[in-house]
């Protein structure tokens, strides 16, 4: 997610900083002992000193009595223990959901003090994060679980902390900012208010262990709920200590439960806490589970295979290989807006762009983590999904392709080279193959095809059978076309012009998919109000009538019709609202006219009980006159 900004970002710092590797010793680390949140050392976190993550509920760090042991993405280590909650041990967590209201812990009538607390929390938390030991910390704490190179771990952190930024101060009340509606009279307004949720969890995956759970963590909280958060155990230990610097910088430890489980167990939680609303990031396959599971009370930022079209208009050739390669292979393609599928205009297929994107892609080493371990593939798994892929008429394979050669990355884990098959658009839209095409590979690994200038309405219509709509980029500066694909398509998170990319994401606009009414957003304010709060109207009426409660008398008549005669209503009637129980006896049907003053009232209708008594409500109402018939219980 962490954006191009960042990159330029870091790369101002200085060649120094970015020379190191992953495993290099820093001048930062003889600062570690000085942090006073940290509990770890990322640098020494190894098979022989492996460190420990711990669950937070109702305020308190606990231990469980089963431990899970992580393997060393890079050498198969067991280099940290997890305390894991089984199923027997979920109840504290479950209390802890039960006793928090469905209102929250904040809102706009209770404890709004809390949203200035917040942005305290949040202007500490920043401050802390720009520290340079603070974000080399995290950002070798990010690589040690999560292996990418050091600009792209640097950049999650940085893209942290400009978000904290952004919710100093008033800023978080601003998030809870109404709006009021005139009413029909003197008195009544109309408030519209973003109300909290209450209790709620969050379930966030590996390749993102900072930015994704505290950006969503932190929504939650601005907005006035108690979150229950889960991060995938691989990488739990660089939000364990992301919650003790928060703690560190004024956040109630009451206020967020933190727990480390497996996916059975955690479902078990959901289904028996029953949160009023859970935020789902990762794979498609168990946010549909979820989804039904919990009823729809859920929103998600699953899975993406993510596209890029290069339009007609061919030029700063360089720059587009380079974003291409950076959307394909950063984080060794681990990103859900990674660039799945390429489709270059028969203009760039002329051009050296190919060979640049080979050149590019033959750059990236083990050694600096520009490419490294894929943890949800083996490399079988990619290797296999190529051979399918490269057995459909008129493949090839542009490039990669192989296992990484020389490591000691576990098999359980994936290691390959940048790769790209061109496939054939013609090809890709044939029912047999659509599906082994579009499905998503969270590796380096990418689809290319071309297009000439009449097979538009093909691209269009690859995009159209698409079931997910996360990122997109339109690489053109051509308006017309622009404007034809973005017509004609729907993610969520679409760049246009040519500096598009797919990847990125950073603070400063929303990140999230489109064309699901679950679909969850992240970073901004819209994104925040839209995941982390409902909406609640509060009707102020205020001002008394000045009109005194109806009286009431009552008439039997058996004749067809009751008429009062004109100016001379009953004395009922001439100042106050008289209300006349009429009983209709032996006549199925009936008319009734009622004069008040100059006014007239007709009514004609018909008895649907002829055995039974029709008994007949009439409010008569001289200013101006008012009349309402109904059956009388």
């Amino acid at each position: 997610m962490s954006g191009l900004l960042a990159f330029r970002h870091v790369k101002n710092k200085g060649s120094q900083r970015l020379s190191l590797s992953w495993f290099s010793s820093s001048g930062f680390s003889r600062f570690l002992h000085s942090l006073p949140f940290a509990t770890v050392n990322a640098e020494e976190v190894s098979g022989s000193k492996p460190a420990e993550v711990l669950n937070l509920v109702q305020g308190k760090w606990t231990r469980s009595s089963s431990w899970n042991t992580i393997p060393d993405p890079l050498n198969g280590e067991s280099f940290i223990k997890v305390s894991e909650v089984d199923e027997k041990g979920i109840q504290p967590f479950v209390e802890s959901l039960s006793k928090c209201p469905k209102h929250g812990l904040h809102n706009p009538f209770k404890a709004p003090e809390r949203y200035l607390m917040l942005g305290d929390v949040s202007m500490k938390a920043a401050h802390k994060l720009s520290l340079p030991e603070v974000s080399d910390f995290f950002a070798k704490l990010i690589q040690r679980v999560s292996p990418k190179s050091y600009e792209q771990a640097f950049a999650e952190v940085y893209v942290t902390q400009k978000f904290l930024e952004n919710f100093c101060g008033d800023q978080v009340r601003f998030l809870a900012r109404s709006f009021a509606v005139p009413g029909n009279h003197l008195g009544q307004q109309s408030h519209g208010f973003r109300w909290p949720y209450g209790p709620v969890a969050i379930i966030t995956p590996f390749n993102f262990p900072l930015e994704i759970p505290v950006l969503q963590l932190m929504g939650a909280l601005y907005m006035g709920n108690k979150p229950l958060l889960k991060v995938d155990s691989k990488v739990c230990i660089v939000m364990e200590q992301m919650l003790r610097l928060l703690h560190d910088c004024g956040l109630p430890v009451e206020d967020v439960d933190f727990i480390n489980s497996d996916g059975k167990t955690m479902n078990k939680i959901l289904l028996e806490g029953k949160p009023r609303m859970t935020l789902f990031t990762g794979s498609s396959r168990v946010a549909e589970k979820l989804a039904g599971d919990l009823k729809g009370r859920i929103k998600l930022e699953d899975a993406g295979f993510d596209w890029k079209i290069l339009g007609p208009d061919v030029q700063e050739e360089d720059y587009v290989a380079w974003v291409c390669d950076q959307d394909a292979y950063a984080c060794s393609g681990q990103k859900c807006s990674a660039q799945s599928l390429l489709f270059m205009h028969e203009n760039w297929s002329k051009s050296s762009l190919v060979n640049k994107l080979t050149s590019l892609a033959a750059r990236r080493k083990l050694d600096d983590l520009t490419v490294g371990p894929v943890l949800t593939f083996t490399t079988d798994a990619m290797l296999d999904h190529m051979n399918k892929l490269l057995q459909i008429k008129g493949s090839k394979l542009l490039f990669g392709g192989e296992p990484l050669q020389n490591h000691s990355i576990p098999a359980v884990y994936g290691a390959i080279k940048p790769t790209a098959v061109f496939v054939p658009l013609e090809e890709i839209l044939k029912e047999n193959n659509y599906e082994l095409v579009t499905k998503e590979i969270f590796g380096p690994f990418q689809i290319v095809t071309e297009y000439k200038h009449d097979q538009l309405p093909l691209v269009l219509d690859t995009l159209e059978r698409m079931h997910a709509h996360l990122t997109a980029a339109v690489v053109s500066n051509d308006l017309l076309f622009q404007q034809e694909i973005i017509g004609n398509s729907v993610n969520g998170t679409t760049y246009a012009g040519l500096r598009a990319r797919t990847t990125g994401a950073p603070q400063n606009h929303w990140f999230g998919p489109a064309g699901d009414p679950r679909g969850a957003g992240i970073g901004t304010p819209e994104a925040i109000k839209l995941v982390w709060s409902c909406h609640r109207e509060i009707i102020y009426d205020v001002v008394p009538t000045k009109s005194p409660p109806p009286c009431r008398r009552s008439l039997a008549t058996t004749a067809r019709s009751l008429v009062i005669p004109p100016h001379t209503p009953p004395p009922e009637a001439r100042n106050r609202c008289g209300i006349i129980l009429l009983v209709v006896k032996s006549f199925s049907f009936f008319s009734l006219n009622v004069f008040v003053g100059s006014n007239y009232k007709s009514f004609v209708g018909y008895r649907t009980l002829p055995d039974q008594d029709l008994r007949l409500s009439i409010v008569l109402n001289p200013e101006p006159i008012f009349l309402k018939l109904k059956p009388e219980a």
